[in-house]
């Protein structure tokens, strides 16, 4: 029922792309400063959320996909903790393997969510949309997004080459992905997820 008070804290995860693609390509279209920007806008955009959320930030790279970047439970306070995060995935993008781990990522974040007891549970995927290049079709990523009506993911795509953004944005169901090619847009997509889901339940 709407208006009913919220007894569990909703429960974000949120997934970040720290592959070696977005080291590697951040002087063409400085996708990893962009990831690096996005995390810390959701982290900023968070703070105001903070007895609303749980939340937790995993990187995925070709390394593997729960890489540590904020636990739930020691989520960062100030703008000096923030960057520590920050520098831990510009280091880890810088020495990781190539390879891309969104898929099995998005997979495992979001039974491990489902598990857990909240009022709603959210996935978000920032991920640099270069998934035709590892030969992963679009199909299974909306599979995946969609794989638990319990849980609610969503894929950001920041600064991809070309259109790809656009074009996996059609194959994926409407209202599961947002582009965002500048992160000042990312408080405002979080806002459109959050409420998004409010009102298709109400």
């Amino acid at each position: 029922m709407l208006g009913s008070p919220q007894q569990k804290p909703k429960r974000l995860r949120v997934l970040a792309d720290v592959s070696g693609s977005m080291y590697r390509f951040n002087g063409v279209d400085g996708r990893l400063e962009r990831s690096m920007e996005a995390v810390c806008m959701v982290m900023e955009a968070l703070e105001s959320y903070e007895h609303k959320f749980k939340y937790d930030i995993v990187g995925h790279s070709g390394d593997g996909y729960d890489i540590e970047l904020v636990r739930a439970d020691k989520v960062p306070k100030n703008n000096k903790q923030r960057l520590k995060v920050i520098k831990t995935m510009h280091a880890h993008a810088q020495f990781c393997m190539s390879g891309d781990f969104t898929l099995e990522g998005t997979e495992a974040s979001i039974k491990e969510l489902a598990r857990e007891e909240a009022d709603e549970h959210f996935v978000v995927v920032l991920s640099d949309a270069n998934l035709e290049r590892y030969g992963i079709r679009p199909e299974r990523f909306a599979r995946v997004l969609t794989s638990d009506p319990q849980v609610n993911a969503f894929a950001i795509f920041i600064g991809s080459l070309g259109d790809q953004a656009e074009r996996l944005q059609k194959t994926l169901p409407a209202g599961r992905s947002f582009v965002a090619m500048d992160t000042k847009q990312i408080p405002q997509i979080l806002q459109q997820i959050f409420t998004s889901t409010m009102l298709s339940s109400a």
